[in-house]
């Protein structure tokens, strides 16, 4: 016999609310409706945990201690367990996200030589080149001018260099897809900085350079969708920038490579040539086919990843949700289409709003697994008609020594046990 309903009102209430909610749910939207409409038939507060006593309010609100969030740092391609002071990347824990936004502490981090520890007051910003004056800013400088916030995703371009030889099956999409990351930024726009030093009408490209020991420099074309939408960023979620994202200042450059947004940026230099840094002809280049060398392969094509479920996971026949995110370095994204045939059928997948451009969007789609073995893949379109290609096609035109800018398609094997693993097509 069930215990006696404390209120009996309230009960009648809470079962005439659970009855239509779950009619709804079911109706609505079918197996996952279905899915979830036994679970909501609780008619008591028996069913509901007990209130219990809180810890005190604190300057800073941490997570949950049942909550598993946390960054896997990496090497190279197939070098992981090792030692921190090894690392040179560490990679975000796309599987466990929900929604676009990444916690700022979250952010996939690519160093080379380590996070420089700059006073704010000491910092200063060098414009010059180019320009009918030369200006030194400092940060209450850079803080007191007009500023602008938007979203938008910054990806190292090495983001799926874990598949371009060959598939290691236990790899999870962090370890595959982890080096992107989607924030809010604030900062100047770098227009406002142009305006201000004068830049000469025949400079064309733009030296970013940073404060870091290693003194990471890129040559930037200064197209007008650079200049338009390019920003001197000092804060990022909402807080100033956190040491490892570039504190106290950075480029953010919405849409291409990430290695272009320098960190800790001290200085910006205007020309009329790429200036040629040992990072644009030694590191930053991909290795073709057909042995040549691609340079100034800077935009961040078009992606997107299954996230659930995706490599390591299992799941069981019966329904589940695909999730997953999708991006292009060209603008929106307009639509996602998943398959669950191994690229045979596909289907439209839905998208969380709002999708904005050169940000991640959030895609996901109801799925009934009937228990036998199967491959899902997703690929996305753009609202520049390019469409995610898949990866013979990626292979066919850039080869496996590329390294940089791998975009294909990527699929997850699931076998009869539900056991999903990474392969490549």
């Amino acid at each position: 016999m069930p215990p006696p309903d404390p209120d009996p009102a309230l009960g009648r209430m809470q079962r005439k609310r659970l009855s239509r909610r779950s009619f709804l749910a079911t109706a609505s939207t079918g197996a996952a409706g279905a899915a979830i409409a036994g679970t909501a038939a609780a008619g008591t507060l028996a069913d509901v945990p007990e209130r219990l006593p809180g810890a005190p309010v604190g300057a800073r609100s941490a997570r949950s201690p049942h909550v598993d969030l946390g960054r896997i740092p990496e090497a190279t391609p197939g070098r992981r367990n090792l030692a921190p002071e090894d690392a040179i990347n560490s990679k975000t824990p796309l599987h466990k996200l929900v929604g676009v936004v990444t916690p700022s502490d979250l952010h996939y981090e690519r160093s080379h030589s380590g996070v420089p520890d700059l006073d704010p007051a000491q910092h200063r910003l060098l414009v010059h080149g180019m320009t009918k004056k030369s200006l030194v800013f400092t940060m209450d400088e850079l803080w007191a001018m007009p500023s602008v916030s938007r979203i938008a995703f910054l990806e190292c371009s090495g983001n799926g260099w874990e598949n371009w030889k060959a598939a290691d099956e236990t790899l999870t999409v962090q370890h595959t897809h982890g080096l992107i990351s989607t924030h809010e930024w604030t900062g100047v726009p770098l227009s406002v900085l142009i305006d201000l030093v004068g830049k000469e009408r025949g400079s064309t490209w733009m030296l970013a350079e940073g404060g870091d020991a290693t003194g990471l420099a890129r040559s930037i074309p200064l197209t007008d969708e650079i200049m338009n939408e390019t920003i001197v960023a000092y804060a990022q979620n909402g807080e100033p920038l956190r040491p490892a994202h570039g504190y106290p200042v950075r480029l953010l450059i919405p849409g291409w490579e990430g290695n272009l947004s320098i960190k800790w940026l001290r200085r910006l230099k205007f020309g009329d040539a790429p200036f040629m840094t040992r990072w644009e002809t030694a590191r930053y280049t991909s290795l073709m086919a057909n042995g040549k060398a691609k340079q100034f392969q800077l935009r961040q094509e078009i992606n997107s990843v299954i996230t659930a479920p995706s490599g390591m996971m299992e799941i069981r026949p019966g329904y589940n949700r695909i999730t997953g995110l999708a991006w292009s370095g060209h603008g929106s994204i307009v639509r996602v289409e998943v398959s669950t045939d191994g690229g045979r059928t596909w289907a439209d997948a839905t998208l969380n709003r709002p999708v904005l451009p050169k940000a991640q969007a959030r895609f996901h789609l109801d799925w009934r697994w009937d228990g036998k073995p199967t491959k899902i893949v997703s690929r996305s379109t753009d609202d520049k008609g390019h469409v995610q290609p898949d990866r013979k096609t990626v292979i066919g035109e850039m080869g496996t020594n590329a390294l940089f800018h791998y975009n294909a398609q990527q699929t997850w094997s699931i076998d009869a046990a539900g056991r999903v693993r990474n392969v490549l097509s």
